[in-house]
């Protein structure tokens, strides 16, 4: 089988009607069209959601809900997670992301306080809880906030 040898199956292409070909043809002079009104004419017709003149079903159904496009959608990560890494690793999207604890290094992060934590880990990400920020710097850790801002839980609001 080659390019230039292929063809549709058999019986599956018709040839197009041939309007306007005189009215011995059958479809001659309206060529199917009928006579007046708006579906007879050049771009005429109606759309397929045109109910008539009724009051159209988009606008009968009521709105419903709001949608935030300001709204920053977090990817979570458990602090029981994090025990897969080794002990003063630096824990921020990129390895997350590899680890596959997360599906996109551009998307914010936000680490809460879920489980436990045994091993000092260094994180750095765009969000955390107070109580994961705490018991990350019980056992050694350090805890980052990409955007800069004051880790929350720390003592004396200092970021370590």
């Amino acid at each position: 089988m080659k390019l230039n040898e292929l063809r549709p199956a058999a019986g599956a292409v018709r040839k197009g009607k041939r309007l306007g070909r005189g009215v011995g043809s059958g479809s001659g002079k309206t060529c199917t069209h009928g006579h007046k009104g708006q579906n007879c004419r050049s771009g005429g017709g109606v759309p397929p959601w045109f109910e008539g003149g009724q009051m159209p079903l988009q606008r009968r159904i009521p709105k419903r809900g709001f949608h935030n496009k300001f709204k920053k959608y977090y990817q979570i990560v458990n602090l029981d997670k994090l025990g897969c890494f080794e002990s003063g690793t630096k824990v921020n999207a990129e390895v997350m992301v590899e680890a596959g604890l997360i599906h996109k290094a551009f998307l914010p992060v936000k680490v809460l306080g879920d489980g436990t934590i045994e091993i000092a880990l260094e994180v750095e990400v765009d969000k955390i809880s107070k109580s994961a920020a705490v018991a990350i710097q019980k056992v050694g850790g350090s805890v980052k906030l990409i955007s800069g801002d004051k880790v929350p839980g720390l003592d004396n609001g200092e970021n370590q």
